[in-house]
This record gives C-alpha cells, sequence and structure tokens, in this order.
C-alpha cells in the first residue's frame, strides 16, 4: 500500500523488484560487495563540507553537507537527510550513492553523524544507539528551523530504526517537520537482528568487524570518563548482546540488553507512524532474518512495505563488474519525491 499523500497523477510508486546480477549471488555477497567496492568508487564523485553543531549537553554532532555554491539553508530546493548506519559515516557507501542521488536532483543533502561517528570522539559520557529519537528529534528540528524548502529523511539499518522511533514518538506532528521518510534494511526489530548476527557466517563475518570499532571507541570514552564500565567486561565482550550489556544499554538509560532491544525496538510501533513512510528490507538480508519483517496488518495505512527477496544488506548493486549502486538510491528517491507533491 502507497499513501495517499504519496500518490501523484501517474499512480502510486512502483515497489522495487532487485533482481541481482549473476556475478552477484547470495545475500552475503550482495552486502559486502557493494561495501568494499562502492566507497572506493563513489567518493571521487562527491565533496562534503563540514558544521559542528554544539548540543543541549555541552557535546557535538558534527553535520556533513554536500557541498554547494551557495548555502545550503538559504535553499528552497528540497533537503535529503540521512542518517547512518551502525558505526557508519558519511563516507559509507550507502551515504555517498544518496549524495550523488542528492547531487544529481539538485537537492540539499546532509549526513548528521552519531555521536563518535565522525572520526573524532565525542565529549559526553555517552554515544549513540539504535532508539535515540530524542537526538534525531533535536537535529531535524534544527534543520526545519533553518532550511526553508521541504525535508526528506532516510536511515540506514540502525538509523533507520532509530529515525522510525522519532517519526513514532512525534505522532501526527512529524509531518510538521519532514515530507516522508524511508527506513531501509532497518533491524526494526532488534531482538532477531541481534541474535541473527551472533550466529552462523555473520558470528564471523560482521560481528568482529563492529566490534572491533566500537571496543576501541568506547575504550577513548572509558579515558575521558573513568569508571564508567568496567574494562575487562568490555574487553571479553564476544557479541553484540555482550558489548551492549557492557556498554550501549547501562550508558544510555536501559537496565541491560534485553531492555535496550526491547524497547528501542521500531516493530512494536509501526502501527503510530503518522507520515509517508517506506519500509524497505531485502529478504536475504544477513542481518534481518525475514521471518521478522513487518506485514500489512502490523503497519499503519500510512506506511509503505517493500521487501524484494534479493539485495542483501543495503546491497542492491546492478549491472556488469564491478557493478553500479544507483539502484537504491534511485528507487527510494522516486519514493521519496513523491512525498513532496
Amino acid at each position: 500500500m502507497v499513501p495517499r499523500s504519496c500518490i501523484d497523477a501517474q499512480g502510486p510508486a512502483v515497489p522495487m523488484n532487485y533482481t541481482p546480477p549473476a556475478w552477484l549471488p547470495g545475500g552475503h555477497l550482495q552486502t559486502i560487495w557493494p561495501a568494499l567496492w562502492g566507497r572506493k568508487v563513489l567518493a571521487d564523485f562527491v565533496s562534503y563540507r563540514r558544521e559542528r553543531w554544539s548540543t543541549p549537553d555541552q557535546d557535538f554532532v558534527d553535520v556533513d553537507w554536500l557541498a554547494p555554491a551557495e548555502s545550503d539553508t538559504s535553499r528552497k530546493s528540497p533537503l535529503l537527510v540521512l542518517f547512518h548506519g551502525l558505526e557508519g559515516s558519511s563516507s559509507s557507501h550507502y551515504a555517498l550513492a544518496f549524495a550523488a542521488y542528492a547531487k544529481r536532483m539538485g537537492w540539499s543533502y546532509a549526513v548528521p553523524h552519531f555521536r563518535g561517528c565522525s572520526g573524532e570522539i565525542n565529549l559526553a559520557p555517552r554515544a549513540y544507539h539504535s532508539g535515540d529519537f530524542a537526538e534525531i528529534d533535536w537535529i531535524l528540528k534544527r534543520l526545519r528551523a533553518a532550511h526553508r524548502g521541504r525535508i526528506l529523511a532516510v536511515g540506514i539499518s540502525l538509523g533507520g530504526n532509530a529515525l522510525l522511533r522519532w517519526a513514532q514518538e512525534a505522532g501526527a506532528c512529524a509531518t510538521d517537520t519532514v515530507a516522508g521518510i524511508a527506513a531501509i534494511c532497518s533491524p526494526i526489530d532488534l531482538t532477531a537482528g541481534g541474535q541473527a548476527l551472533g550466529r552462523g557466517l555473520n558470528r564471523w563475518i560482521y560481528t568482529p568487524m563492529f566490534l572491533r570499532t566500537m571496543k576501541a571507541k568506547a575504550l577513548l570514552k572509558l579515558q575521558q570518563h573513568p569508571g564508567l564500565f568496567e574494562r575487562k567486561a568490555l574487553l571479553s565482550a564476544r557479541n553484540l548482546y555482550e558489548f551492549d550489556n557492557v556498554f550501549t544499554a547501562p550508558l544510555h538509560g536501559f537496565l541491560n540488553t534485553e531492555d535496550y532491544w526491547g524497547r528501542a525496538s521500531a516493530k512494536p510501533h509501526l502501527h503510530a507512524l503518522r507520515l509517508p513512510t517506506l519500509l524497505l528490507h531485502a529478504r536475504n538480508d544477513p542481518f534481518v532474518p525475514a521471518w521478522s519483517l513487518p506485514q500489512q496488518r502490523d503497519v499503519s495505512a500510512q506506511v509503505t512495505l517493500w521487501q524484494p527477496t534479493q539485495g542483501g544488506h543495503i546491497g542492491f548493486a546492478q549491472g556488469m563488474p564491478p557493478g553500479n549502486l544507483h539502484y537504491l538510491p534511485d528507487g527510494v528517491g522516486a519514493w521519496l519525491r513523491q512525498c513532496l507533491i
């Protein structure tokens, strides 16, 4: 179902039916190859300028803007805001792909970094988490106050779940800030996603990659704030469950991992969404089990579900080797454009 406010004279948006190239079979390859190759190629076509914003709690957030000739906030063109995934940044392959799309469309484009993800550790005794809707609210309201045009928001993986939680908390007031949102490959059932990352090949491919940078940042945080958590317990964490139990949950007001994953998950509240929302998940995503994906009965009438059988986790490469990454931003961007009508 396409939300009524996102239907134009030509009819509803066409669902994203992705067919992978023959040389890129399976969810793992469709996940890994775009991440490895995309950043190397797309970085040559994207230039950012950075702003540092002071937060109400005496910390900072870095926002990277697609560099235009004029001030972004003075423009009347749409502003596309992208919230990155776990340990992502404005240089992640998907952020660069959406930057290239915004550039082609003549839109403003901003990537606010979650705390500690911009290349410099943040100051406060906190980091970021999957349900950080208060941070999303502060960022979007600041952008809304400064930007003259319409605003659209995209959340990738963790950023998508946090964006959904913001929209759920905001309710009908969300449309005062943004015209529409899209959550891409988001672990909206954090328990299912966390358990999936701790099993099988995921445990050996992706979990060590995430823990390597997450533990390093946590140790820097411990240097800033001695006694914040138990160092030995952090170093012994073997998966996201154990890391979240030592670091993420207690630092952000949760009792433990179960409490964090339960309260921060967007899936139980999808019926509360009151603005045009796209949920895109590939059913072979290694991070998000297909059985955990929402069905139409789980969401409000404002929500569009796209669940192609292929695509991996934020993959969707197409064409001849080495492939291109236009399919994802083009498909999502076409849906978002209808929210501007």
